[in-house]
């Protein structure tokens, strides 16, 4: 079985994101002792925005056809999404516009698009210094998880889970530790089990 572990934080080692990829990740090694584990650390990978690049021999569009690859054969992705200004990193942006990939990971058909990387499961980590969820005042502000939902549905990936760690900034360092510790719980409470 394989994993792609994704961390897209600029905050290294203060990251409550890659603190809890990396508990999602720890239980799914504990669980499955042939578990092949790839890990991508957007922030140290440093990818450029995507531009188009004609020669598959370039090494900009072999590395892209390698991060494709490896999220096609990944039955498990673990993504790390801290919010940044309502949205998502820009170095998560970069390597979504390289998974994203007309003919390869989706198509266009008669009857509109088609997602090809169904079958897998996608589980992402999002850390919020605000609250945005459906019950609060900022709500609308969210573009952070309707954005990657809709994404990964259009590539086909009908499972789509969320541990949020939420209202990071919103007390003191009491309150931070305590809505680290529910997200916590809602990792360990993740079923483990992936679809055949």
């Amino acid at each position: 079985m394989k994993l792609l572990h994704i961390d897209a934080s600029a905050l290294g080692a203060y990251s409550v994101s890659r603190e809890l990829t990396q508990s999602v990740v720890g239980r799914f090694r504990d669980a499955y002792s042939n578990l092949d584990v790839t890990y991508r650390d957007l922030a140290v990978l440093g990818l450029d925005h995507w531009s188009p690049v004609a020669d598959p021999a370039h090494p900009e569009a072999v590395q892209n056809k390698a991060l494709v690859d490896e999220f096609l054969a990944a039955d498990i992705v673990v993504i790390g999404a801290p919010m940044y200004n309502f949205s998502i990193p820009s170095q998560l942006k970069a390597w979504i516009d390289r998974i994203t990939v007309a003919g390869v990971s989706f198509r266009y058909t008669a009857n509109g698009p088609e997602g090809l990387a169904g079958g897998k499961r996608v589980i992402v980590v999002s850390s919020r210094g605000g609250a945005y969820g459906a019950e609060a005042p900022a709500a609308a502000m969210d573009f952070q998880e309707p954005y990657l939902r809709a994404l990964f549905g259009f590539l086909g990936v009908e499972e789509v889970e969320f541990v949020r760690a939420e209202g990071l900034a919103m007390g003191d360092d009491n309150h931070k530790q305590a809505t680290i510790e529910r997200a916590r719980a809602v990792v360990q409470a993740l079923p483990l089990q992936v679809a055949a």
